[in-house]
């Protein structure tokens, strides 16, 4: 790992089993991870190898069954459902290979959707101003200043993971977690909304995990990680 970077996450000894009646079906098994402050990592493997699963984890959107994940130093993974809800609206930005985009809101407010939701109304009215300005300056730098009262309706499949994007950006986490962001999306539209992602990494120092099927993807970060059958085979540096 470049000594540029300082620690940011880390994932120990994860394990996680889901149970269906009395079928335990492992999916991780002692995983090990470690991403650097600004760095940009990759997640690779096959169907059913636990990368979604372990973006889950990192996310706090689940538990491990065993092992313990840190942020900053803090363990995360053992926090109360309060906590966790604090963590992902503040710290930690999440984009999915669907866009969870709400139909009946436009553009800029779906993008406003995490600031309104923690703050009571009279807090965010008397700062609506500010925070309406940073929306639209995200949408800008990932190329929707021109679609900010569109409905998502009106929109294209990677004009939606955009306006998700510029939504997982608006509370400025530190981390972004990204599961599969191009997998819904042709590979031109693909190639772009990687761009955006490199761009928000280069540019703002933004630390990102992202899953990918897709090793031409995946080449794109500082270090890929694979999955194989729920425990990592390999840990690459890009090449200089």
């Amino acid at each position: 790992m470049s000594s540029k970077f300082a620690p940011l996450l880390a994932a120990t000894n994860v394990h996680k089993t889901y149970r269906k009646g009395t079928n335990e079906v492992p999916v991780l098994k002692g995983v090990d991870l470690s991403l650097a402050s600004g760095e940009l990592v990759s997640i690779v493997g096959q169907s059913g190898s636990g990368k979604s699963t372990l973006l889950h984890l990192l996310g706090t959107l689940d538990r491990p069954d065993d092992g313990q994940i840190h942020f900053e130093g803090h363990r995360v993974d053992n926090l109360p459902p309060a906590g966790r809800d604090i963590l992902r609206n503040r710290y930690i930005g999440l984009v999915f290979q669907f866009y969870h985009l709400l139909p009946e809101l436009t553009t800029i407010e779906n993008v406003l959707a995490p600031v309104m939701i923690r703050h009571s109304v009279w807090s965010y009215w008397m700062s609506r101003r500010k925070y309406r300005a940073r929306a639209k300056s995200l949408l800008e730098t990932v190329g929707l200043g021109h679609r900010l009262d569109h409905k998502p309706r009106e929109l294209s499949g990677g004009e939606m993971q955009r306006t998700a994007i510029a939504r997982a950006l608006i509370a400025e986490p530190k981390l972004l977690l990204a599961d599969e962001p191009t997998g819904n999306l042709d590979r031109q539209t693909g190639d772009e909304i990687l761009e955006v992602l490199r761009r928000l990494n280069a540019d703002h120092g933004l630390s990102i995990v992202m899953v990918t099927h897709d090793s031409a993807i995946a080449a794109g970060a500082d270090r890929t990680v694979s999955l194989v059958e729920g425990r990592v085979q390999a840990d690459k540096q890009a090449a200089a």
